[in-house]
């Protein structure tokens, strides 16, 4: 093994805990689209106008960055040894 993969494992390690804690401190989606087409209600509340600014899409933006870089991590890891043979 070389100190690259090595490095490389320690990062995919670390990213994948982190992921994971950040998804689990997600809360859930609620499911009120349904009951809202039925009676009428509408959804556009002041909660609704700065969605991305709340806590939630902040921590939804961090775990798509977070897993595209842990993708780019592992495909850099598997990939880079080819080469460098």
């Amino acid at each position: 093994m070389s100190t690259l993969e090595i490095i490389g494992g320690i990062a995919i390690l670390i990213l994948s805990f982190l992921t994971i804690v950040i998804c689990l401190s997600q809360e859930q989606k609620s499911q009120d689209s349904m009951t809202a087409a039925l009676t009428g209600a509408s959804a556009d509340s002041f909660y609704g106008k700065n969605e991305g600014r709340t806590k939630e899409a902040i921590l939804a933006k961090v775990t798509r960055a977070m897993a595209i870089i842990l993708f780019v991590i592992v495909l850099a890891v598997n990939i880079i040894p080819i080469f460098t043979k």
